[in-house]
C-alpha cells in the first residue's frame, strides 16, 4: 500500500511596508500630546498653589520661596549640596534628604536628574526653592522603578547650602 502524502505549500511571506515618515510623525504627535499633558499638570499645580513660578525654555518651572540675601550664583561644574524633599504632583512624598542624607554634586556632571542640574543655575547659595521637572528631565518613560511611575513629573523642595 502506497500512502501520498501531500505536504501543503508554504504560503509566500507577506512584506509589510511600513511608512517611516507617517510613522516618525505618530510618535512625534504622541510627543507632543505628552508634553502639553505635563505642561498643563505643571500650570495647574502652580495655579492650585498659588505660586508664581517661572518658567524655563526647558519646561522646568521653579519658584525661590525664600531668596538667599547673599549667596552666589550657582553655575556649571561647582560642587553644592542641598536639603531636599521629592514628591509627585499629588503631594505624595518619595524621597527626601532626611530619609537619604543630603545631595553633594558637581553641577552639570553627576549622576541625578537632568532637571535639577538645569533648574539649580537659576538659583543661589542658601536659597529655598520648589522646583516642578518634567518626566523628560527627571525619570523619563519608565519612571524610576522604585516610587517614581513611568512619565511623571516631580516637584523638589530644596534648600541650597551656603
Amino acid at each position: 500500500m502506497i500512502i501520498n502524502g501531500c505536504t501543503p505549500e508554504p504560503e509566500p511571506k507577506k512584506n509589510i511596508q511600513v511608512n517611516e515618515d507617517a510613522l516618525k510623525k505618530q510618535f512625534i504627535k504622541a510627543n507632543q500630546q505628552l508634553v502639553q499633558k505635563e505642561n498643563d499638570e505643571m500650570d495647574q499645580y502652580a495655579r492650585s498653589h498659588q505660586m508664581p513660578f517661572v518658567s524655563t525654555k526647558s519646561g522646568i518651572r521653579y519658584y525661590v520661596y525664600k531668596a538667599s540675601a547673599k549667596g552666589d550664583s550657582i553655575r556649571d561644574g561647582m560642587e553644592i549640596t542641598m536639603d531636599y524633599k521629592v514628591s509627585l504632583m499629588n503631594g505624595t512624598e518619595v524621597y527626601s534628604s532626611a530619609e537619604l542624607g543630603k545631595k553633594t554634586f558637581i553641577v552639570g556632571q553627576e549622576n541625578i536628574e537632568s532637571g535639577i542640574h538645569k533648574a539649580v543655575q537659576f538659583l543661589k547659595k542658601g536659597d529655598k526653592a520648589l522646583i516642578l521637572i518634567p518626566s523628560h528631565l527627571a525619570h523619563g518613560l519608565l519612571g524610576d522603578s522604585k516610587k517614581i511611575p513611568p512619565q511623571m513629573p516631580i516637584v523638589y523642595d530644596v534648600q541650597i547650602s551656603n
